[in-house]
């Protein structure tokens, strides 16, 4: 049944209020110039247009300068680079606007689309967009994993349903993009990997006579589905970095010290509503899997993954929302009739109907760059940076992890001792600065340490206590964020 003029018109304001709504809080809560990572992310995208290559060392780093360490989101790099070159911090704010909605309208399109009705698609999607974008996620390289994701997702759940393997043939192309942008394309590949198992499995005992009535029968034909998923890693391999890509994945998973520093990496916890919502989603998804007539193996299996990893480390968090959105829209899929699809037309009205809703929002979200200035200086150490930029100090800097990737953008002629590039510092670097940072009692033992001529702390931060009582050091400047210490002997006048 087609929908009324009036009624399409209805269901196109809505989805115009969501974009823009998501849009405006992104842009209210200067989400896009706030992360820790942000700084060297925007540092490597110069580097990589200035120098027309791709880095394979520990840049802007001193501790790790040597280390072998690489550019994985250098697209994403490059796009921030150049929006930071054209239009300054409010081009980086409108490149991370335009990431946070570029991910509520895939999740919403996947939503749609598994499920052809709109307003539990629209639903679904906002409750994805209060899980995992306006709480603590800043815009970074990951939101085009989730984008891509989505798009993955929506075509191996129509596939699967209706056994046309053709449409997977275009996955090679979009892993190719998407390695490009994000090292989690992994999850992707790892959702392809697991349909084509459950796939084997499935075919394999039915000829054995083993196959339950209770299990949905497999659809794909496995020898096609096994070429795709070739051709998905060959693609991932199309990049600068090749298949060093993997080594990099495993070395992210042999990592220990960095899940007890960073408290996103952290496990999940029940903390706020948004927590209690993404629960919800996963406990009706679940439930919707099982309260059908024979049990999908494959959304099962991908749900309980995707689960394991979201509980592991709340960063993770999409990785199991995305896949609840889409399970709980499939399931809305089996009583509903064929919906009617937006026009490009229709779809271009609505975007320009985001851009002007934002465009009038921008006085009210104070989106300009004083007001991102002031958000920045909130977080990270601004007056301790300008401070030491009119009265240089001895180098080395010795910095706290957190800091580092603002500095690496902000402080640019010292090279940090520490960043969040956790992949390139490793697990025995980053737990000696770990327990420096909170002053541990062989403080004075650390080698970085003993050999910086200034030291950029948090103020009321264990370290800066300590070295407040240590003869080596002096504090040279302090406000209620960051401390500035100069060793003495090396201290200038």
């Amino acid at each position: 049944m087609r929908a009324s003029p009036a009624w399409r018109a209805l269901q196109l304001a809505a989805l115009t209020a969501l974009l823009a709504g998501v849009g405006f809080l992104s842009m209210e809560r200067k989400l896009p110039v706030l992360g820790a990572d942000i700084g060297w992310h925007l540092k490597t995208g110069d580097w990589i247009v200035e120098h027309r290559a791709f880095p394979h060392a520990g840049i802007f780093s001193r501790t790790a300068a040597t280390r072998p360490w690489l550019a994985y989101s250098w697209g994403y790099e490059v796009l921030l680079s150049r929006s930071y070159a054209w239009m300054g911090l409010v081009g980086m704010a409108l490149f991370g606007a335009a990431l946070t909605l570029l991910v509520a309208f895939s999740i919403f399109c996947m939503a749609e689309r598994l499920s052809r009705r709109f307003w539990i698609a629209l639903v679904l999607a906002a409750f994805a967009c209060e899980s995992i974008l306006l709480l603590r996620i800043v815009p970074r390289p990951a939101f085009f994993s989730i984008a891509w994701f989505c798009v993955v997702l929506t075509l191996l759940f129509e596939a699967q349903r209706d056994g046309g393997v053709q449409r997977l043939y275009w996955l090679p192309l979009l892993f190719l993009a998407w390695a490009n942008l994000h090292i989690q394309f992994v999850y992707g590949l790892a959702a392809l990997a697991l349909l084509l198992a459950v796939n084997v499995a499935q075919q394999l005992a039915a000829r054995a006579n083993r196959l339950s009535n209770y299990l949905l029968p497999a659809t794909l034909p496995c020898a096609p589905l096994a070429l795709i998923f070739a051709l998905c890693v060959v693609a991932t391999m199309i990049a600068p970095y090749s298949y060093h890509l993997y080594e990099v994945i495993f070395r992210y998973s042999q990592a220990r010290v960095p899940y007890a520093m960073v408290e996103e990496l952290q496990p999940f916890r029940l903390r706020f509503p948004a927590n209690y919502l993404q629960l919800l989603l996963a406990i009706a998804a679940f439930a919707a899997i099982g309260f059908r007539k024979q049990l999908d193996l494959f959304k099962l299996l991908l749900l309980a993954l995707a689960t394991v990893f979201a509980y592991r480390t709340m960063r993770d968090a999409w990785f199991q929302v995305t896949v609840a959105v889409a399970c709980l829209a499939d399931f809305a899929r089996a009583h509903a009739e064929t919906g009617q699809r937006r026009s490009p037309l229709q779809l271009a009205g609505v975007f320009s109907a985001v851009a002007l809703l934002l465009f009038l929002g921008v006085p009210r979200a104070g989106f300009n760059t004083p007001a991102l200035e002031r958000a920045i200086a909130a977080r990270f150490p601004v007056d301790a940076v300008h401070y030491l930029q009119q009265n240089p100090a001895p180098r080395p800097l010795w910095n706290i992890f957190d800091w580092g990737g603002f500095l690496a953008w902000y402080l640019p002629q010292y090279p940090v001792s520490i960043d969040p590039r956790t992949d390139l510092y490793g697990d025995e670097l980053l737990d000696r600065f770990n327990r420096t940072e909170n002053g541990a009692a062989d403080y004075r033992d650390d080698p970085y340490l003993n050999d910086a001529g200034v030291v950029l702390l948090r103020t009321r931060g264990p370290l800066a206590q300590r070295l407040r009582d240590d003869p080596r050091f002096r504090q040279a400047y302090a406000d209620r964020m960051a401390t500035v210490f100069v060793r003495r002997s090396l201290a200038v006048p």
